[in-house]
């Protein structure tokens, strides 16, 4: 397992790496970095997902690993509601705690570590990841705005009635849930799976177009994640980043472990779970952070720091893996 580990994660440490000089040197940077983004992201990162699903059936894919990883994701993030408070920060460090960057490092690591096979796993993962995950807390994050409006405006003798702050929230709500689907993400995953499920092959001119665009994914994301490194001024806020990055990416997968384990789960479908929680935070808790106006250096910091220490802390776990069941 350990010449495994070092197969797999070398070449995402080299190309992270590569990309950060690149953009160090300058070579890549400003309006570019945007543009390798869009390209990642609505054209390589749709046709991986889309033909790797393209031949699943529903049948074949295990969902209970799935909800676990979902139900540990839950646990984390309501420890972390409890212990900060009921406010928008804590529902931002709540996030940051359990939304692993499941694409732009997640599809690479477990594709070299668990190939196809892993890949389907955790593409099923993907597909209600975000969705349920990013509406859950733009509903709690929305919950907190209203209470803290409500306050201020009792504080100066005023309330909006009822109706106006519940329409309000169901059409915050609503938006967040249609952006999660109608996303580059889950929506080819859906797709695909809706076209396996007709039993028909893809031509095979599609096909090839499709597995080429797809192999270039993982080269490009992790370039990509070196050059935000280097844009990234994240070193003066490693503190508070430290307890952020020890419970996305130690105390998560921990999690999973233990519900896992409980609930009788082995095989590699579990392992694929347990090592995509032990990712780094995803970019999205920045962006949240962002939307909401609350930890926003911190959050910065943490999703560059999880990174820099994810790759010490995933080939920690994924050495452990070999000692689960199955």
């Amino acid at each position: 397992m350990s010449n495994l580990v070092f197969q797999a994660l070398v070449p995402v440490v080299l190309l992270i790496f590569t990309g950060y000089l690149a953009g160090r040197l300058g070579w890549v940077g400003g309006k570019s970095t945007g543009d390798i983004s869009n390209i990642v992201f609505l054209v390589l990162a749709p046709a991986l997902l889309f033909r790797t699903m393209s031949n699943v059936h529903l049948e074949s894919i295990d969902f209970q690993p799935v909800i676990a990883y979902m139900s540990a994701m839950g646990v984390v993030f309501v420890l972390v509601m409890l212990k900060q408070g009921f406010n928008r920060r804590a529902a931002v460090m709540g996030l940051a705690s359990t939304f692993s960057n499941t694409l732009m490092i997640g599809v690479p690591i477990v594709g070299l570590a668990f190939g196809d096979a892993g890949l389907v796993t955790l593409f099923s993962l993907v597909s209600v990841h975000s969705f349920i995950m990013l509406t859950l807390v733009t509903v709690v994050l929305e919950f907190v705005v209203v209470a803290e409006e409500n306050r201020a405006r009792a504080a100066h003798g005023e309330s909006a009635p009822l109706a106006v702050r519940a329409r309000r929230m169901a059409l915050t709500v609503c938006k967040a849930a249609k952006g999660a689907i109608l996303h580059p993400v889950p929506l080819p995953i859906i797709c695909g799976l809706l076209f396996a499920q007709t039993g028909l092959p893809l031509p095979g001119v599609v096909d090839k177009a499709l597995q080429l665009l797809g192999s270039a994914f993982a080269p490009m994301a992790l370039v990509l994640v070196g050059i935000t490194l280097a844009s990234n001024a994240w070193a003066k806020q490693i503190r508070s980043a430290l307890t952020l990055v020890i419970m996305k990416n130690l105390v998560h997968p921990l999690a999973l472990v233990v519900i896992g384990l409980a609930a009788g789960l082995s095989g590699l479908p579990f392992k694929v779970m347990v090592v995509t929680a032990s990712l780094p935070i995803g970019a999205n808790v920045y962006l949240f952070a962002l939307r909401y106006r609350v930890a926003e250096s911190e959050t910065s910091a943490a999703v560059a720091l999880s990174t820099i220490v994810g790759l010490a802390s995933m080939a920690l776990v994924m050495l452990s893996v070999p000692l689960l069941p199955g």
